[in-house]
């Protein structure tokens, strides 16, 4: 099968008609030492369909993916076990093809289906909106660090120590166009983290304080007290989920006092699948509606009084608003969207909270057998289903053996902070309602071999 479905005559026509006598005459203007003069080294210039798929399934026998090994990796991606019934649903026609509506009005399911996610998310962070969705957890951080800014009229973010690494780079990125100031630090291997030290980088310079709950090491921060030092200078408090499954036990952001709920919603009906895609949540309170990232999905009536669902706030680069829209890179991540609302819906409240439950249970059995091991310590005095150890040597040596002995045992903290030398013997290991008493006495024994 040709991938390439054009015919010579075909070519030949559609240079007549824009006046060029070859292909190559198009690439006029391009310096000659910069064009390809050759095929590219170690690549065949063709193969048969069939062939490419041995070949791509031989690349991928390589890798090695969460379910085939004891799995106890985190740090922002969790393996929760996503019900047949989510898969079923996202791949219906009406699902899987529609895209962000446009013309709103002609896609009342879509705009269903996104209201009901707006509603869980909102009910799931304890803020008073929600919007439908953005690309991911990192950017959706962003997203709130710069609308605080629009807020508060200030310039200067301070992000707590636990924050995750990925999204105080992110931050950083886009902080380069727009000119502020992040006050950023790397976390401290203690039981805690330190609420009063960064209750003291508040300042009346400051738009917001970024807090993760629970944090990168797993650590859960108090969200309530900061809310108020932040609060008492008109300084908005924004909270970072990366594991909203721990919402079903702990208490939601927004109750706490956070004025702006951001996260991760991979966890919920999203498989992991080597890096994404993801989608990000995103809630607030509602006096700051107007100044919300994205699309927002609303419920009215129409001219028979019949139900019905629109497009509510939908500020998008499409609408041309350029430096007046609230964001040029934001969109919403549907599908994903759509696999947390079904997996969402068919947990319910109880439902979402037992598989809580059952992930801090494992995660409390997974730490009680590490912590028996000679040279292995378990930092946290708190945690919900992740948790910080610490180890005799570089966590990246250790993680790499424990690879090869077909268990994939934590995220070495050296790897999100290799410039921390302090932190090289961390590593984060996480436990969900997947992890079995088999994969905690098999990690137990790969450690006990690699450290022996």
């Amino acid at each position: 099968m040709r991938y390439l479905p054009l015919t010579d005559a075909d070519r030949s026509a559609m240079l007549s008609v824009i006046g060029a006598c070859s292909i190559d005459e198009l690439f006029a203007d391009v310096p000659v030492e910069a064009r390809l003069s050759a095929p590219i080294a170690g690549l065949p210039n063709h193969a048969s369909e069939m062939a490419v798929e041995r070949h791509m399934a031989r690349l991928s026998a390589n890798n090695t993916t969460a379910g085939s090994v004891p799995f106890f990796l985190g740090a922002g991606a969790y393996r929760h076990h996503v019900p047949a019934t989510v898969d079923h649903m996202i791949q219906r026609g009406e699902f899987l093809t529609a895209y962000t509506p446009y013309q709103p009005e002609i896609a009342q399911g879509t705009l269903q289906v996104l209201f009901e996610f707006q509603t869980q998310v909102a009910r799931l962070f304890g803020t008073d909106v929600a919007n439908a969705s953005l690309y991911d957890g990192s950017t959706a951080c962003w997203e709130a660090i710069a609308m605080a800014g629009r807020i508060t009229k200030r310039g200067k973010a301070v992000l707590s120590g636990g924050v995750h690494p990925h999204y105080v780079e992110t931050a950083r990125t886009m902080a380069k166009f727009t000119g502020d100031v992040l006050d950023t630090s790397a976390p401290v291997l203690e039981a805690e983290p330190d609420d009063i030290a960064l209750m003291a980088k508040i300042d009346a310079q400051t738009s917001c304080v970024v807090v993760q709950y629970p944090d990168i090491l797993g650590r859960i921060p108090d969200l309530a007290k900061i809310a108020e030092a932040a609060q008492a200078q008109g300084v908005l408090l924004i909270a970072v989920v990366t594991e909203p499954v721990a919402l079903g036990v702990l208490q939601s952001p927004g109750t706490l006092g956070a004025d702006i709920v951001v996260g991760e919603g991979q966890s919920l009906g999203v498989g992991l699948q080597f890096g994404g895609p993801y989608l990000g949540l995103f809630g607030c309170r509602e006096k700051y509606l107007r100044q919300i990232p994205g699309r927002l999905c609303g419920e009215t009536v129409d001219a028979d009084g019949k139900r019905g669902f629109v497009l509510t706030l939908s500020t998008r680069e499409q609408h041309i608003r350029r430096e007046k829209a609230t964001s040029n890179i934001c969109t919403n991540s549907g599908l994903c969207a759509l696999a947390f609302s079904i997996h969402m819906t068919l947990l319910g409240g109880s439902g979402l909270a037992d598989m809580a439950k059952l992930s801090h249970l494992a995660a409390r059995k997974t730490a009680a057998a590490l912590a028996e091991l000679p040279g292995v310590a378990v930092v946290n005095s708190h945690y919900f289903n992740e948790f910080a150890v610490t180890l005799p040597t570089d966590a990246r040596q250790i993680v790499r053996a424990l690879a090869d002995r077909q268990v994939l045992g934590g995220i070495s903290l050296g790897r999100l902070y290799p410039q921390e030398t302090e932190l090289a013997n961390g590593m984060v290991v996480a436990a969900t309602e997947c992890t079995t008493d088999e994969d905690i006495a098999a990690l137990v024994s790969a450690l006990k071999e690699v450290l022996a």
